[in-house]
């Protein structure tokens, strides 16, 4: 129900969330620094994954995806972040706030999918070691990444299809960048049905594709407890890189997502500094991780250092 009638034609948005930053230079250069950090470091995965055939295997390609993911889901909202405090252009066009939601979201759903899937990746690896290639063929690890991009596409659409048709009162985004919530705040209605409408669906996201991740670790825990000593430090070895990631990925999320709804309270200050760790943390963490524990991807970026040294 909207409060008022008082709607105004909104054009462009005021992004309002770095008004109180005391250093707004320092917060943009390092939020510079991590942003291309983060998106070198991911292409490098990439491009390392994609000219070497003999990393065309479906866990490389997985972790190919989670790269792309990771360099959408960062620079969705990273350019805006540092075109604020950096050179001072706090204000967003309609058009284009709203693709950067959308872009957002979706990073945020796919890299809840790709960990999931990964998961399920070294399941099935440590499982059915002898037919892991014959179930997880390269063809099949690519058809069900499309599948995923498409259910993530139709899941997010429902944000902009709800917030379009709703009357805007003002057009200053509290928050750092365009999010549903920085936009639904702008409209002329109580944002409560909608809030929880999306707190339904990211509950159901979070809940169904954590819980396959644990389930398909208490799956893999049972496997190491048949194997022997040697086998238990590889499993454990390849484990731990998605752990890793999982971590870096789903505790940030929890504490603002999960925790706000049941009552813990954050300042706006502390929420910002949430929502820029979930957005620049796992997309600088995943590269770095994958290239440092995985051998072959390691040992693709040595040679390529070695070369270039002897060349020059």
């Amino acid at each position: 129900m909207p409060l008022h009638n008082a709607s105004i034609t909104v054009t462009e948005f005021i992004i309002g969330g770095f008004d109180k930053t005391k250093r707004p230079m320092l917060v943009g250069v390092l939020i510079l620094i991590t942003y291309v950090l983060a998106v070198v470091a991911n292409m490098v995965n990439i491009l390392c994954i994609v000219f070497d055939k003999r990393l065309h295997k479906p866990m490389y390609l997985l972790i190919c995806n989670l790269a792309i993911v990771d360099i959408l889901y960062t620079s969705s909202a990273s350019p805006t972040m540092i075109g604020v405090l950096v050179a001072g252009v706090n204000t967003i066009s309609y058009v284009p706030c709203f693709i950067q939601m959308f872009a957002l979201h979706l990073g945020g759903t796919m890299e809840m999918f790709a960990l999931s899937v990964m998961a399920f990746d070294r399941l099935v690896a440590i499982s059915c070691p002898f037919q892991y290639h014959s179930y997880l063929t390269n063809s099949r690890t690519l058809v069900l990444t499309y599948i995923l991009w498409i259910l993530a596409c139709c899941i997010v659409a429902i944000l902009p299809a709800t917030l379009i048709p709703l009357p805007h009162c003002h057009s200053t985004l509290k928050y750092t960048f365009c999010d549903f919530p920085a936009i639904m705040r702008t409209t002329c209605v109580n944002p409560s049905y909608y809030f929880n409408m999306i707190t339904i669906i990211l509950f159901f996201l979070l809940f169904f594709t954590f819980s396959f991740i644990c389930l398909s670790y208490f799956g893999i825990i049972y496997f190491v407890k048949l194997s022997s000593n040697s086998e238990k430090m590889k499993i454990g070895s390849t484990c731990l890189s998605h752990l890793i990631v999982v971590a870096c990925y789903y505790c940030p999320v929890f504490i603002t997502f999960v925790l706000t709804r049941i009552g813990v309270v954050l300042t706006l200050e502390a929420r910002h500094g949430l929502m820029i760790g979930t957005l620049l943390g796992p997309s600088l963490v995943n590269p770095f991780v994958y290239c440092l524990r995985t051998k072959e991807i390691k040992n693709k970026i040595f040679k390529i250092f070695k070369y270039s040294e002897i060349s020059q």
